[in-house]
């Protein structure tokens, strides 16, 4: 290994030894001191996140790019304008140089390309590599939505630093992270790819993901750009169909899906994707609205905005014309030119695989239908990020190939702690768990050590979906964490799971060893049940329309029930499952979702109390798939659910209005007390005012453990319906037994007001409720406040005067 590659690692493992310690002692190492005094978190990790990073604006850069631009042909400029696959680039296409590459990971081709591109192209100007670095690059990390459950941006934040670092290794310098898609849709694949359901709890994340991708500065060489993704509401598809319709209120898009992506961009995000999906019937990487009048003009982004795959091209008519090939389907542009000049004139700046903008942009220029200022502008952007990147003055041809090296134990330990964190206690009745490592374990589901075709080892199904350049051979299945702890552990599949892409339902645990599960159970002291999904059923392109456990699983749990012996079930999956049959037949449920490399090992961390499990959920579990989409944010309807009752919003084969398990939720060994909500007043100014609000957390239990205290608003009154609880502030805490600590967060107008359906922000005079607690149910610490000298409260419809003048200005600027 290199000079340059060891730096790398010291750097990325201090940071991660420092995010443990910021994190806060384990619960395991907790339990060994004596209670410290009582002490006050003042500032949050969750607000310290979300504190804005964005990168100076540098005239010497301005000064720079306009000597390029004032030098290049039309044709240099299309090409800077060109995002190539690892399939499409070649020595002729770096000789240009096209603008970037992604998914090329090889290190010698990548200073191959780069070296012709800086040294033989006539203004020497870089290629920009890039690569789908979502949850790690080699060292592969828990899912994100698992890290939503972990409340901590500590844990992202980490995850980024270190995929940041083992991408640079090979000469990346972008990563297209992180995805911010607000999802109320556990059908659709993607869900596993964000933080959950929640806007607040995505834009923490997505902040703390940029600053580790980032740092303080991108150039820096264990360092990349991050694109944030998919802008904008790519999360909430029709049917939860992947890639499908997307239709909402302008309101609905300002308060739910816009902030995370908000939040990236104060973080310092350099770059971000266009969606594939359409918008209130504008495609995402067509819609001036959100690309131009939103994110540059109105939020002052500065990067680049590129396409997603084959995105511009998909613009198109079906069949597709000019070119006569290639992808289609929204039927926005009958050719290829018309598709260009849409995308263009929208605001995206670059195109990935498709070439319509290099293809037509000259005629297009010429003909006036893109004006030479757009394509300027769209190169000055990809230009300024790649000179922020250090592109042209640290540029190197000797990066070194990681994907096959050993990974160092600093970079395990983080991904331990991190799933670790991200597991939830989802029942736990008479404490079936801790399990004693000492006793006999059968470890009994088909999750518990992959095999079969496209399985190099038994721990392929923990890296979950986008594994990036992690290898089956680097994750520990969960068979093999436990018999570490418990050495005479058993192991009995009682079924097979396919990994396929598609649908396989002969090989999705179609059938059940009914003897084999039995005797295994009965030969052990205590039984560990492995199910859920593969990684094939989620992630991109993979929605499911039934969120039961996949075939069979559930006659496994039938049969350890029937011996009587103490057993607890641990869920790896990419979504919300519907658990009613699971959790009516089971003593304990952990769920673990896709834990990374270090899975396995997590796993027996918590089963055998190890560590204490504390993380919540992000996201609702539905009683069944008819309650699809439930959130805990919604609107209060003028008619609330009511089972008991006829004529009001409920479904009458559903005999509650909750969700099985919801947002907020989640156990431990310990038992723990919120309470003491305090204002330290009861009015807040509208224009400049803050309402801190203050709550003791309390062990109450015998044991150390994680609690994450959660605040949450509700507008009593609004001239827009507002949602019944609103989150606004969170904060994980380790207590040992007896030991309080006491929460303070600020809150000011930016979280009382709200986003009208002009996609003003206003905050209304009227009475605020803040709730707190440890769940989003929760209503034993209730306080109020009264928001003064804000705008008040009208009538029937507020923006009534405007609205059809506003409704003609949105429609002239997202008219393509």
């Amino acid at each position: 290994m290199g000079l340059r590659v060891r730096l790398i690692l010291v750097g990325v493992s201090v940071v991660a030894c420092t995010g443990a310690v910021a994190v806060g002692m384990t619960a395991a190492s907790a339990s060994s001191r004596a209670v410290s005094a009582h002490r006050t978190v003042r500032v949050t990790r969750d607000r310290a996140a979300l504190k804005r990073a964005r990168l100076a604006y540098d005239p010497a850069i301005e000064r720079r790019i306009n000597a390029l631009i004032s030098q290049m042909t039309l044709q240099e400029k299309l090409d800077q304008l060109t995002l190539l696959s690892d399939g499409q680039i070649n020595d002729a296409e770096a000789a240009k140089p096209v603008g970037g590459v992604f998914s090329l990971t090889d290190p010698a081709k990548i200073d191959h390309y780069q070296q012709i591109a800086v040294q033989q192209s006539r203004l020497h100007i870089p290629i920009l590599f890039a690569y789908d670095t979502i949850h790690g690059f080699r060292s592969i990390f828990p899912i994100p939505l698992a890290t939503g459950s972990s409340f901590d941006p500590n844990v992202a934040r980490t995850d980024a630093s270190i995929g940041a670092a083992e991408s640079t290794v090979v000469g990346l310098k972008q990563v297209y992270s992180p995805m911010v898609d607000v999802s109320h849709e556990p059908r659709w694949g993607r869900i596993s790819e964000a933080a959950g359901e929640d806007p607040y709890v995505n834009s923490v994340m997505a902040a703390a993901r940029v600053k580790g991708d980032q740092g303080n500065d991108p150039s820096a060489p264990n360092k990349v750009l991050a694109s944030v993704k998919h802008y904008v509401a790519y999360g909430q598809p029709e049917s939860g169909r992947d890639y499908n319709t997307t239709d909402m209120s302008l309101a609905r898009l300002w308060n739910f899906y816009l902030p995370p992506f908000k939040a990236a961009i104060d973080a310092g995000a350099q770059t971000a994707m266009c969606s594939f999906n359409s918008l209130n019937a504008v495609p995402g990487c067509a819609d001036r609205y959100t690309e131009t009048n939103v994110l540059k003009r109105q939020w002052g982004f500065d990067g680049f905005i590129e396409s997603d795959y084959t995105a511009v091209a998909e613009l198109r008519s079906c069949p597709p014309v000019n070119p006569n090939t290639g992808p289609c389907g929204h039927g926005v542009a009958p050719d290829g030119p018309t598709a260009a000049q849409i995308a263009l004139n929208g605001g995206t700046d670059m195109e990935m695989v498709s070439t319509n903008f290099r293809d037509f942009g000259a005629q297009l220029v010429a003909s006036g239908r893109v004006p030479m200022s757009r394509i300027n502008d769209a190169v000055r952007r990809i230009l300024r990020v790649k000179f922020r990147a250090g592109l042209f003055d640290h540029i190197s041809f000797n990066h070194v190939d990681n994907r096959q090296t050993p990974i160092p134990p600093a970079y395990r330990a983080a991904a331990r702690r991190a799933a670790d964190e991200s597991m939830v206690l989802l029942k736990n009745d008479n404490a079936t768990l801790p399990f004693d490592p000492t006793k006999k374990t059968a470890v009994i589901g088909p999750l518990g050590q992959a095999s079969g075709t496209g399985v190099t080892a038994p721990g392929h199904d923990m890296l979950g979906p986008w594994w990036g350049q992690g290898r089956d051979q680097d994750a520990v299945a969960p068979y093999d964490g436990i018999k570490a702890q418990s050495p005479d552990a058993t192991y009995t599949p009682g079924c097979t799971l396919s990994h396929s892409d598609l649908y396989d339902p002969a090989g999705e645990c179609a059938t059940v060893d009914d003897a084999a599960v039995k005797a295994a159970a009965m030969a052990a002291d205590q039984v560990i049940l492995t199910l859920g999904e593969t990684r094939e059923m989620s992630g991109e392109a993979e929605a499911r329309s039934n969120l039961d456990l996949p075939g069979q699983q559930q006659q496994i749990i039938n049969d350890v029930k029937s011996t009587g012996k103490p057993f607890a079930v641990v869920l790896f999956n990419g979504r919300p499952l519907t658990l009613s049959q699971v959790a009516a037949t089971s003593p304990a449920i952990l769920e673990a979702w896709f834990g990374g490399i270090e899975a396995g090992d997590a796993v027996a961390d918590a089963v055998f109390g190890k560590i204490n499990p504390g993380g919540k959920l992000p996201v609702d579990f539905p009683v069944n798939v008819g309650q699809v989409p439930i959130y805990y944010n919604h609107e209060p309807t003028g008619r609330p659910c009511d089972p008991t009752s006829k004529y009001n919003s409920r479904h009458r084969d559903i005999v509650s209005c909750d969700p099985l398990f919801g947002f907020g939720y989640g156990l431990s060994y310990t038992t723990f007390k919120v309470s003491n909500l305090r204002l330290s007043s009861t009015t807040m100014d509208a224009r400049n005012g803050t309402v801190r609000a203050s709550v003791d957390v309390t062990n109450t239990g015998t044991r150390a453990g994680d609690d994450v205290a959660q605040l949450y608003i509700h507008q009593v009154a609004a001239s827009l319906e507002q949602p019944v609880r609103r989150l606004r502030a969170f904060q994980r805490v380790t207590l040992a037994p007896g030991q309080t600590v006491t929460v303070s967060w600020p809150l000011t107008r930016n979280d009382v007001g709200y986003y009208d359906n002009g996609g003003r922000f206003v905050v209304e005079n009227g009475t605020i409720e803040v709730f707190a607690g440890d769940s989003s149910s929760e209503s034993d610490n209730r306080a109020t406040f009264d928001v003064v000298n804000g705008r008040a409260l009208t009538q029937g419809n507020p923006f009534g005067p405007l609205l059809a003048r506003q409704a003609k200005m949105m429609a002239i600027q997202r008219r393509p």
